[in-house]
C-alpha cells in the first residue's frame, strides 16, 4: 500500500504549518486547538523546513522552564526532517517512524509539503490491508 492511499483517506484541507519565527507558546496553541501531536515548521507554508512535536515542547519546558515559550519555534524545531511521497510504501513509513521513535511523517513531492501521515494513520492502513488479505486467503480456502 501507498502513503497516496492513507492521504486520500485524510479529511484534510492541505497541511497546518507555523513560521519559525513564531513563539513556542503560538505552537503549543495551534497544537491544542487542532488536537495535532506535531506541526510543520515552514517559512512560505510549502517547504518544510523543520518539525515541532508536543514532546519538543515539554522536553524544552522540563530543561529550561516557562521562559522558552517566548522564544522561536525555530530554535526548537527538529530540522533533520524525515518525509517521504505519496509513492512511499506504507510498511517502509512505518519502519521508519518506529526506528527513528517519531509519531508524524510530513510528505513532500520535490520540496513541496502535500501532507503529512501520522503513526496511527499509518498502523490503521496496515491492519486494513492484513484484514483485506485474511477476508481474500478465507474465500479462497472455503472455495468462493
Amino acid at each position: 500500500m501507498l502513503v497516496q492511499v492513507i492521504l486520500k483517506s485524510k479529511a484534510t484541507n492541505g497541511v497546518v504549518t507555523i513560521k519559525p519565527d513564531a513563539s513556542v507558546s503560538e505552537a503549543a496553541k495551534l497544537l491544542a486547538a487542532n488536537k495535532f501531536g506535531s506541526v510543520v515548521v515552514s517559512a512560505d507554508g510549502e517547504k518544510p523546513d523543520g518539525i515541532l512535536s508536543e514532546r519538543d515542547i515539554v522536553r524544552e519546558l522540563a530543561a529550561t522552564g516557562s521562559g522558552c515559550l517566548s522564544k522561536p519555534v525555530g530554535d526548537y524545531m527538529t530540522r533533520k526532517l524525515v518525509t517521504c511521497t505519496s509513492q512511499s510504501n506504507v510498511g517502509e513509513v512505518l519502519k521508519q517512524m518506529t526506528d527513528g521513535r517519531f509519531r508524524h511523517m510530513p510528505v513532500v513531492e520535490g520540496e513541496k509539503l502535500v501532507g503529512i501521515v501520522t503513526l496511527g494513520d499509518v498502523v490503521k492502513a496496515q491492519l486494513a490491508q492484513v484484514a483485506m488479505e485474511k477476508d481474500a486467503l478465507q474465500d479462497m480456502i472455503m472455495g468462493h
